[in-house]
């Protein structure tokens, strides 16, 4: 609200919202004042100019033309208004319409709303009028939908911007359908420019319309609106000028009351128009080998790009009831997105693939997932800022998810929340509940993020990356917090990172991923000097240690991890590997399980010997 206000403080802005409510006041109140003076017929004043007794002269019939302006502000501006929330309403939905039904159908509408936009408006105004007939209502459809495909296009680039932030996978995380995450996520952020842009169309309607009336389309006698009596003062301009000039007057000055309040509105948004505790330690799983009762089952998961690269190449993997498993990997090996597709929140145009994708003996890949993913299967995404929505407060949000699949009253759905934030030490809970995640520091919004995760009863959380914006306290404090979780609900943890130390800590198994592939999984105990992978050991040298020599430059992996598109057919690590040789160059190593329950893909591992010595 401060925003808004400020448009008012500044001299444009409150200029322009003064004009406006003055036009608008003029719309309500003049025909209830002077219709009777401005439908008067008087045959002794036929055409007469301006005078004191008629300040824009007279018409045809005698009638006071300034009473007719001032009557006629009604009509102009409610058929403007009207036209405006035709445009409005048909640009929001075809703007809308992609985020909806998906990009493969959405293409045809976005190709449709480029095709529109390519026309010139007034010239698409006209074409309508001739199709929809001559007359106030035919006009009001023209230029409604003459003006629909800019405001279409202005919604589908804000949808664009809005629609991959990181609440709105949140609450399609939590199984919100995609009507309601539109109507409650996205539409309420893109809502300031689109009524700025509103605004703005308003003016431009009310010349349009104007136009129209001007050229015999709109406006039919015995109404008038601006455009018809500048029409019929046109004809005697040259002695009566008044008679073209007032409604002229009118029409500026109406046009710039809207035009300067959107402008004032756009500068007002900033838019231009057109812990410190030791973390329990749970007993490890030493045996990677796959557990019958898999909470989680992963068999050759791909994820395929437009191109046809594939971005995730076979992944598989099993978590058991109450397991951590970490996956590691540089920045583009394809952790995030494997953790995405597993949720399936992966959409097109990219392809999500596998063999087999269950959770708790469920189809993922089927349309009973949302129910999961709402109830069961948890995700706590790596930045706290974006995973909220800002325009709402945060009991809002951790009540949807408990709403739309509990079936719970707003009271019990509250009392939830409080009792999940609770749960997870956000002191003064029912205070904080009413508060927008603005208001909330970096530790306690990733910990309302769990919250969020816990409404349901979770048998998997998925943490893409969950400390990564936070400092080593509160760092700390999340991790507590998550082995809190684990320990006291035998919930299963995906632990999503590039920090191997953390993962070391955390979780029991760790999977190590490059380019899209798991080329080895082991235990976590052994990640630090057990691993026999190059790429993993060269992930573990390159983390320093208080061991490390200060005057020694840091180790790093030469060279960078290979685009999907570039993947070569043999290993894609062998060109950043010391112990590459042309077998490496030419095939790509399978991930085969060792006779010690491991899985490593490499045709030159460190000896098992080696790695059990180091550990």
């Amino acid at each position: 609200m401060s925003r808004w206000r400020s448009v008012l403080r500044t001299p444009v802005g409150a200029c322009a919202a003064l004009l406006l409510v003055g036009v608008l006041a003029l719309a309500v109140l003049a025909p209830i004042l002077w219709s009777a003076q401005a439908d008067r017929v008087d045959t002794d004043a036929i055409r007469q100019g301006m005078s004191a007794e008629h300040w824009a002269g007279t018409d045809d019939l005698g009638r006071d033309l300034f009473f007719r302006v001032l009557v006629a502000t009604r009509l102009s501006v409610e058929l403007a208004l009207l036209a405006t929330l035709i445009a409005v309403v048909v640009g929001l939905t075809l703007g809308a319409l992609p985020a909806l039904v998906g990009s493969r159908l959405g293409r045809y509408v976005v190709a449709f709303v480029n095709i529109t936009v390519a026309f010139p408006g007034l010239l698409l105004a006209l074409f309508l009028a001739v199709i929809f007939g001559v007359g106030a209502r035919g006009a009001v459809l023209a230029i409604g939908l003459a003006g629909a495909p800019a405001f279409a296009r202005l919604t589908q680039t804000l949808v664009a911007g809005v629609i991959e932030r990181d609440y709105v996978a949140a609450a399609r995380a939590a199984g919100i359908g995609r009507f309601r995450v539109l109507l409650r996520h996205v539409l309420p952020n893109i809502a300031e420019p689109l009524i700025v842009n509103a605004t703005i169309s308003a003016g431009g309607a009310l010349l349009a319309f104007a136009g129209l009336s001007f050229l015999g389309l709109g406006v039919q006698a015995p109404q008038y609106d601006w455009g018809r009596l500048l029409g019929d003062g046109l004809a005697g301009i040259y002695v009566t000028p008044a008679a073209a000039l007032a409604p002229g007057i009118a029409v500026v000055i109406a046009g710039l009351a809207f035009n300067l309040f959107g402008e004032a509105l756009a500068k007002a948004v900033g838019l231009t128009t057109p812990l410190g505790r030791a973390l329990p330690r749970l007993p490890r799983r030493t045996d990677s080998s796959a557990p019958s009762d898999a909470v989680l089952e992963v068999r050759e998961l791909t994820v395929t790009l437009p191109s046809g690269a594939r971005a995730v190449r076979g992944v598989s993997l099993q978590i058991a009831p109450g397991e951590a498993v970490g996956v590691v990997g540089e920045s583009g090996s394809g952790k995030s997105l494997t953790a995405l597709a597993i949720a399936q929140l992966v959409e097109e145009p990219l392809q999500v693939r596998a063999e087999r994708l269950h959770f708790q003996g469920a189809d993922l890949q089927a349309q009973a997932h949302r129910k999961l993913l709402g109830t069961s299967l948890a995700m706590v995404f790596q930045d706290p800022m974006t995973a909220f929505n800002p325009t709402q407060r945060i009991a809002s949000q951790l009540a949807e998810g408990a709403r739309e699949h509990g079936g719970l009253s707003r009271q019990a759905a509250r009392a939830r929340v409080i009792d999940r934030l609770r749960a997870v030490r956000i002191h003064d809970p029912e205070r904080r509940a009413r508060q927008y995640p603005h208001e909330f520091s970096g530790g306690m919004r990733q910990r309302a993020m769990i919250g969020m995760g816990l409404m349901g009863t979770p048998a998997l959380i998925i943490a893409d990356e969950p400390t990564t914006a936070l400092d080593v306290t509160v760092q700390q404090q999340i991790l507590q917090l998550l082995a809190e979780i684990r320990a006291a609900d035998h919930v299963a943890l995906l632990l999503i990172s590039h920090d191997v130390t953390v993962v070391s800590a955390v979780c029991d198994r760790v999977l190590v991923m490059y380019a899209g592939r798991v080329v080895e999984d082991l235990p976590a105990a052994e990640l630090a000097r057990g691993a026999r992978h190059p790429y993993t050991r060269a992930l573990v040298a390159a983390v320093p240690t208080m061991e490390s020599d200060r005057q020694l430059p840091l180790t790093v992996i030469p060279g960078r991890m290979p685009d999907p598109d570039d993947v070569s057919a043999g290993c894609s690590f062998a060109p950043r590997c010391a112990l590459a040789d042309a077998h490496c160059a030419a095939e790509q190593p399978e991930l085969i399980a060792s006779a010690d329950g491991r899985r490593i893909a490499c045709w030159h591992p460190a000896p098992a010997s080696l790695a059990l010595q180091e550990s």
